[in-house]
């Protein structure tokens, strides 16, 4: 019996958070880049791949909702199968970590701190996201909780003061570069809720009343970190136009600083760090948390929280690795996440959910004695 209970809301903000801080710190730049003022269809169309990839995640679990994916491997095709499951989640998770610190560090060295070294940013996101991590998935999805609260606060002056700077025009032409070019740019939209379906395929278990709204949650939660992050994808659009929010690695800031309200307010750019800096940690979290888990599972350890400190030291030398060169760092994220992160995305649940079918007498047999010896 598990103990860790998750309520919808949690579940929802901590696919919001997670996808958010990424989304509109470094993709929209690439989307800019990648297919002009249509940045924002390119967001709207990922936003719906995401949704679709999401009840695929969920069905392939929907029948064991007590199970995540390592678990239903396990029973599926044997121990060996479930710790390649956990194999790919773990090195999903360490690749995740790059733009996740690409977006956290260079947030803050790029405009606030320029003089300080790359270490001491990895080190510090690491040591908050340790402790989130070994408290527990509960703490974590509190955690999540505040930063949806943030993320509210956070596009409302977003969106009053950046108004009076809106020009429709800059959005237009619509479908410019076709639609085939559109739909092909938002796979680096997709890169960002990739993380999303493999936090499914761990955390559903926990989910109060997955069984019965397992579906209806995954699709909500992704339709609302789209509508989320689509207000900065039109915003960037409409405010700074596409060839100047192509120019920056991290494009919302530069929304920020162009932000007003009135004589009163004016570049509230450390509001938005206060607000962002949950969303973001909130990611570090995570990314400890999926790998740890899947190296313990590996292993064949109980607890997860006995690799939070090696998982954190090798987490902290890739991150730190990918940071230290910004040319480097944009090669990684436009090209090299992708290539990791949408076939592992893409393929593990429709590979779980064709296997659940073909195996389905199989795993009903096993579940039976499982239910028999308890």
């Amino acid at each position: 019996m598990r103990k860790i209970q998750i309520t919808n809301g949690m579940f929802i903000a901590m696919v919001v958070n997670l996808i958010f801080a990424k989304a509109i710190g470094v993709t929209q730049g690439i989307l800019a880049r990648s297919i002009g003022q249509d940045m924002w269809m390119a967001t709207l169309l990922g936003t719906l791949q995401g949704a679709a990839m999401m009840y695929i995640a969920y069905l392939a679990i929907c029948k064991t909702p007590h199970l995540n994916y390592i678990e239903l491997g396990d029973l599926l095709l044997g121990k060996w199968f479930g710790k390649l499951i956990a194999l790919l989640i773990s090195v999903f998770y360490l690749a995740a970590f790059g733009p996740v610190m690409i977006t956290f560090v260079y947030h803050l060295k790029d405009y606030f701190l320029p003089e300080a070294p790359y270490w001491l940013f990895t080190t510090s996101a690491l040591i908050v996201g340790s402790i989130g991590c070994f408290y527990g998935l509960e703490v974590m999805a509190r955690i999540a909780l505040i930063g949806s609260l943030f993320i509210f606060l956070l596009n409302t002056l977003i969106i009053i003061g950046s108004l009076k700077e809106f020009d429709i025009r800059n959005l237009l032409p619509l479908l410019e570069h076709g639609f085939p070019q559109t739909a092909a740019a938002s796979l680096h939209f997709d890169a960002d809720w990739a993380l999303a379906i493999m936090l499914v395929a761990l955390i559903m278990p926990f989910v109060n009343g997955a069984a019965a709204h397992g579906s209806k949650l995954s699709v909500a939660s992704m339709l609302a970190s789209g509508m989320v992050i689509a207000i900065w994808a039109i915003l960037e659009g409409g405010v700074l136009s596409a060839e100047v929010t192509s120019q920056y690695t991290i494009s919302c800031m530069k929304l920020a600083r162009n932000a007003h309200i009135g004589n009163f307010l004016q570049r509230y750019e450390m509001i938005m760090i206060a607000l962002y800096s949950f969303s973001v940690l909130f990611e570090v979290m995570f990314c400890i948390y999926g790998t740890s888990v899947g190296v313990s599972k590996i292993f064949g350890l109980q607890s997860h929280k006995r690799m939070i400190v090696p998982v954190c030291l090798v987490l902290g030398a890739f991150g730190t690795w990918v940071v230290q060169d910004h040319f480097h760092a944009i090669i990684y994220l436009e090209h090299d996440w992708p290539r990791i992160a949408l076939p592992i995305a893409f393929s593990l649940p429709l590979l779980m959910l064709g296997l659940r079918m073909l195996l389905r007498k199989k795993l009903e047999q096993t579940l039976h004695s499982q239910y028999e010896k308890s």
